[in-house]
């Protein structure tokens, strides 16, 4: 019988098991569209979601349907702009709530979110984005009972962000990773809801920043009068940050706004409270910290929040003789008072102001006063302010636990005055700010995350009534000492507007590493990653004069550098930059631009009587562009224009993107043909050059580059009475192609073809040109492929010799061809001339010498030298 009874109740359990699987299968198109008709029925904007799903075993006994991705897209004015996303929406029901009819509403009990976006947006005339609910003549009900009932029970967000831009006002304010949970039966008219919220919030006024990544928490009941709409704090604790707040009063929904009358305070007079406001990012652990004398925080706002008003407010802050000291470190900050309001007592947003009537504290001997008053916050902020006192920098991290990577130390020193309003400072208008006063740094040192060091030995600062001036800055980094003075014209515009930093300055170095001040990424060497790409700062539009004894640029040592930068746009112009290097000068002009994706140049260098084997041996540059390093010696005068890409982490020319053209002018040169493969081999194919005695003196050539070609236009070179033209191609991988012609005198063919020469009229001698000889060099300049045409040049010359001899023998007679033959005789040959009789005869025998002679010149000038490498073939 029990295993009977058993089996039974086995087989139920699978039967329910079965049935809350199956069952969400029937339900779920139920679901989704009721779900669909009751946001159609509620508002005016586009919504999408990817689907219902229905489970009954998520919550049982409980139904739970999820919402993915549910979307709320505006229409006009704000069309497109996403005013909602939630990653996920889950709504709690009864089981029941399944079974009703189509026209019978469904209740939800509680709803869950996370991964939320809810983005409110005010445009300048004032309409928001959220107002997106249809007007009741508008809704599509017709009578009809609501598909949804909401009788919540719970709610719960979790990860959510609001944003919040008001474009009249230029108010934004970022609430981000926010969680908030309540309990509370909303069925009933009167209800205590128990809250717990937590995020972090930022908030910005045009373009300064108030608040950033403040962390908030609140755990509150509020009692709820939904028929009044109104909220009333009940039991409650907020923290901001770490400072612990009370409240007491409400805030009602009416027609107008929001009403409020709220008082609020910090529950406790202990300095710890403010010690708690410090953010999280500084903050450390307030445990076994001592503290005298009190901090409190008390104040109200009470009065409609609408379109035109605010609650008017007091908020006194408030410390007298406070000290506090953490265990761990040697220092204790005494003398701690704070007198600070702010205020508003129209109720109107612009009449708010901020009084700090004192802000002191000393460490050991050093004391250190502020106070400040500023009004007309929203209009034109008005700020009256004075800074006077010494830090000793290495104490503040004795002094309180700052998170730094490495320690600081120096001396700052300040006594300034300044009274501004914000308008003058977005006018530059300088008249109508006036500073007064220095400020001081001396001692200072500094380590980055990479260990790169900056000492400060000096720095002062004078405010003037419209300009700051900087009167001395004396540093150190790596191997670099600088010297700066100059002029900041509008500092506040700087700071508190965004502007552009805009001075001129005077600067002195003995030595300068460029490196030193380039811009690496925060990894260290060994995770192998590339350093971050240097950028020059939009902020800046300046104008630096320098002038450095030595500047060491990355494998390059500069002399006597001096010129002017112009840094604007993301961009440093060169005007007149000199330097001495290579044994000469060189001068620049030009830019450098990082404000695109990739870093662009452009330059006209101008060299004057630069050493040839140091600036093509350690210019990459130049070494592709006319790879003679080690050939040729002596020195160079060349002007150069040059535009390309940058590499972006070590500002040095991508090659491969270089364009432009060099105009370059040789003096005092020698050449060193042994130190080169392709001179060697052009030895070996042209006899009648000696190269290592060639003139480079004066001459003048003119070479283009783009795409990492090199194109050489023709020139000339004189040796002896030889002239010879050059010009052709190469590219920066060395590849080439040259053409050389050769105006060579006959002279050059030897002592056969001079006999041959010798023997003509003057009138006929006159008549024999120089050979035009041609050589083309292809290849590489390791491993070159010569060809020349001399063979046929000589041919051709040869032959017009001979046959100028020839017309003239045969017009003089056997006579003239006796003397021919006799002389083309070799020594010791007794053979008996025969002398032709008739004229066909002596024709053969003239054809016959002519020949014979011509073979002769030949082999004369080819055999005068033996080849030492002869590997190519000649035509």
């Amino acid at each position: 019988m029990l295993k009977t009874i058993l089996k039974i109740v086995g087989a139920l359990f699978i039967l329910i098991l079965i049935a809350l699987f199956a069952i969400p299968y029937f339900f779920e198109d139920q679901i989704k569209a009721k779900i669909a008709e009751a946001i159609n029925e509620k508002v005016d904007a586009k919504i999408t979601f990817n689907g219902a799903d229905l489970s009954l075993l998520k919550s049982f006994p409980s139904a739970t349907v999820t919402l993915d991705s549910l979307i709320v897209i505006n229409k006009a004015p704000f069309e497109g702009d996403t005013l909602v996303s939630l990653g996920e929406i889950t709504l709690n029901m009864s089981i029941k709530e399944l079974f009703k009819g189509k026209n019978e509403a469904m209740s939800i009990d509680g709803i869950t979110s996370k991964n939320g976006l809810i983005n409110i947006i005010f445009n300048t005339e004032g309409i928001g984005n959220y107002d997106i609910a249809l007007k009741n003549n508008e809704t599509k009900s017709n009578g009809k009972s609501e598909p949804l009932s909401l009788k919540i029970k719970n709610y719960k967000i979790e990860n959510f962000k609001f944003r919040y831009f008001d474009e009249s006002s230029k108010i934004k304010m970022l609430i981000d990773s926010l969680n908030h949970e309540g309990v509370g039966d909303f069925a009933a008219q009167k209800l205590d809801l128990v809250t717990k919220s937590t995020a972090k919030v930022s908030l910005n006024m045009d373009k300064v920043n108030y608040m950033k990544n403040v962390a908030l928490s609140l755990d509150a009941i509020l009692g709820i009068d939904l028929e009044k709409s109104k909220y009333t704090f009940k039991d409650n604790k907020a923290l901001i940050n770490q400072l612990p707040l009370e409240f007491d009063g409400f805030i009602q929904l009416v027609e107008a706004g929001q009403e409020y009358d709220l008082k609020f305070k910090t529950p406790t007079s202990s300095f710890k409270n403010f010690l708690g406001v410090i953010p999280a990012t500084y903050a450390a652990s307030l445990d076994n910290v001592k503290t005298t004398g009190d901090f409190t925080i008390v104040g109200f706002a009470k009065g409609l929040y609408s379109d035109t008003t605010i609650p008017k407010f007091n908020v006194d802050i408030t410390s007298k003789n406070a000290s506090f000291k953490y265990p761990d470190l040697p220092k204790t900050v005494q003398n701690i008072i704070i007198d600070t309001k702010i205020i508003n007592e129209t109720g109107i947003l612009n009449d708010t102001y901020v009084n700090i009537d004192q802000l002191s504290f000393r460490i050991d001997q050093d004391v250190f006063n502020a106070k400040a008053k500023i009004s007309n916050v929203t209009e034109n902020a008005y700020v009256d302010a004075a800074l006077k006192g010494t830090i000793n920098l290495a104490n503040l991290t004795k002094a309180y636990p700052v998170k730094l990577d490495k320690p600081l130390s120096g001396i700052l020193k300040a006594d300034v005055t300044t009274k501004f309003d914000m308008q003058s400072v977005e006018k530059s208008q300088y008249e109508k700010i006036n500073n007064a006063g220095t400020m001081s740094l001396s001692g200072f040192k500094y380590a980055d995350e990479n260990g790169k060091t900056m000492n400060i030995s000096t720095a002062l600062v004078q405010f003037n009534p419209s300009q700051v001036n900087l009167k001395q800055f004396n540093a150190t980094t790596g191997k670099s000492d600088i010297s700066i003075t100059g002029i900041l014209d509008n500092f506040y515009g700087f700071i508190f507007r965004n502007q552009e930093l805009k001075g001129n300055f005077n600067m002195n170095s003995q030595q300068l590493a460029v490196d030193d001040f380039m811009t690496t990424g925060d990894t260290k060497p060994s995770e192998n990653k590339k350093a971050e790409a240097m950028k020059i700062p939009a902020f800046l539009n300046c104008t630096l004069t320098a002038k450095a004894t030595t500047v060491l640029y990355d494998n390059l040592t500069l002399k006597d550098v001096s010129g002017k930068l112009i840094v604007k746009d993301e961009k440093v112009t060169l005007e007149n930059v000199k330097t001495s290097i290579f044994g000469g000068t060189i001068g620049v002009n030009g830019a450098v631009s990082t404000k695109g994706k990739v870093p662009i140049f452009n330059m006209n260098l101008n060299l004057n009587q630069v050493d040839i084997a140091q600036s093509f041996t350690q210019l990459d540059m130049l070494k592709k562009i006319a790879p003679i390093a080690g050939i040729i010696n002596g020195k160079l005068n060349s002007t150069i224009k040059l535009n390309g890409n940058l590499d972006a982490t070590e500002f040095t020319p991508d090659l491969k993107s270089l364009t432009g053209d060099l105009l370059g002018q040789l003096l005092s040169t020698t050449i060193n043909a042994t130190n080169s493969t392709l001179l060697t081999a052009l030895s070996s194919n042209i006899k009648f050059i000696d190269l290592g005695k060639i003139n480079l003196n004066d001459i003048k050539a003119a070479i283009t580059f783009k795409d990492g070609k090199v194109n050489v236009r023709p020139f000339d070179i004189k040796y002896k009475d030889i002239k010879a033209t050059v010009g052709g191609t190469h590219g920066f991988d060395q590849s080439m192609n040259y053409n050389l012609k050769f105006d060579v005198p006959a002279k050059y063919l030897g002592s056969e073809a001079n006999a041959l020469i010798a023997r003509l009229t003057p009138a006929e001698a006159t008549k024999v040109e120089s050979i035009p000889i041609t050589a083309l060099i292809v290849g590489n300049f390791t491993n070159p492929k010569i060809t020349t045409d001399i063979n046929s040049a000589v041919t051709t010359l040869t032959t017009k010799l001979v046959n100028q001899q020839k017309d003239r023998l045969v017009k003089q007679g056997t006579s003239a061809l006796t003397d021919l033959i006799n002389k083309n005789k070799k020594p010791g040959d007794t053979t008996k001339t025969v002398i032709p009789k008739t004229k066909e005869e002596v024709k053969a025998k003239v054809n016959e010498e002519v020949k014979k002679k011509a073979s002769d010149v030949l082999n004369g000038f080819f055999n005068k030298k033996k080849k030492p490498v002869d590997t190519t073939k000649t035509n």
